[in-house]
């Protein structure tokens, strides 16, 4: 019997067409997404040191998954040719984005961590006075590259979902729980509270910009949005896991530093095998809300699909 699949594909049928490793799928759409990414940072009147420190930053390292969000789930619009824009200026404004998000979380003041993406974190190398200022530049610089946008209406919206998702009501809200800077219900409210916002936002951002460059009906934006939030879910549900199971050679990072700060993850406040069976029912429900989709969505669910079972 093959094993049971979230993204509705049967193994023994279709597993030619399957890929071997999350790199398979993230790895082409990175190299899209990479030489916009860089010619991004590319700007004139920055000073070098500035622009040092937002590449490292930014370049040559990360799974790029918000990106690749943005392109897959504007491939899986079925809309008129006539609505449809390219998506690559909305894939780099999100990296753009949550690589500010991640300089800035490593601060001392923030998870004070030395180890990023297997190198040292922007304040480790550049000092910690730079490492705000590149943070600072990165977050601004995305809302540049969605403002170059030639179709201005699109360009509005797309501003308006990436404000929305990285901002006082989401990334920073959930970052400010996570701090416990504010107060947060108990339980499974204020775990929801925290990581629907923290980690889930920018996913579900990612996603519903896709789908607006992809010229998407309300309909398949909302299912598209469901996706995300139960997405960004099951992403932070894994993270709560490797962090509490692998060592930093494998993940690239400090492990274990959420559990030390008595932060609230998955795995501290379920347990690894709690954590991991809510893994798999949010990878499940991500995986329906797309089934009217049809075929378009095989992409979106094979790589939750392969989110949830990740190693790194």
């Amino acid at each position: 019997m093959p094993r049971e699949d979230p993204t509705g594909m049967d193994e023994k049928t279709d597993s030619r067409s399957r890929p071997a490793a999350l790199a398979d799928v993230l790895g082409p759409l990175a190299a899209r997404i990479e030489p916009a990414l860089a010619a991004a940072l590319d700007s004139p009147g920055v000073p070098a040191a500035l622009a040092r420190a937002m590449r490292h930053a930014a370049l040559d390292g990360g799974k790029r998954l918000r990106p690749a969000l943005v392109l897959l789930s504007a491939d899986a619009v079925d809309a008129p040719a006539r609505r449809r824009a390219d998506p690559t200026p909305a894939a780099v404004a999100v990296e753009l984005v949550h690589c500010y998000s991640l300089v800035h979380d490593d601060l001392p003041a923030m998870d004070d961590d030395l180890l990023r993406r297997g190198r040292p974190t922007v304040h480790a190398k550049f000092g910690e006075a730079m490492a705000v200022l590149a943070g600072d530049a990165l977050l601004t610089r995305a809302f540049e590259v969605l403002a170059e946008t030639p179709e201005k209406a699109l360009a509005t919206d797309l501003v308006g979902e990436l404000a929305a998702g990285a901002g006082a009501a989401g990334m920073i809200a959930g970052q400010v729980a996570d701090m416990a800077l504010c107060d947060v219900p108990p339980g499974e409210a204020g775990r929801r509270y925290i990581h629907l916002r923290k980690t889930a936002a920018l996913i579900r951002a990612a996603i519903r910009m896709g789908a607006r460059c992809g010229g998407a009906d309300d309909e398949t934006l909302a299912a598209l949005s469901d996706f995300g939030g139960q997405l960004g879910l099951t992403y932070q549900i894994a993270d709560d896991l490797l962090d509490a199971t692998r060592p930093a050679e494998a993940l690239g990072k400090t492990p274990g530093k959420d559990a030390r700060a008595g932060k609230r993850t998955y795995a501290t406040e379920l347990g690894v095998e709690t954590a991991r069976g809510q893994l798999a029912a949010l990878t499940a429900g991500a995986c329906t809300a797309l089934d009217f989709m049809g075929p378009r969505a095989r992409r979106l669910k094979e790589l939750a699909a392969l989110l949830a079972r990740r190693d790194r």
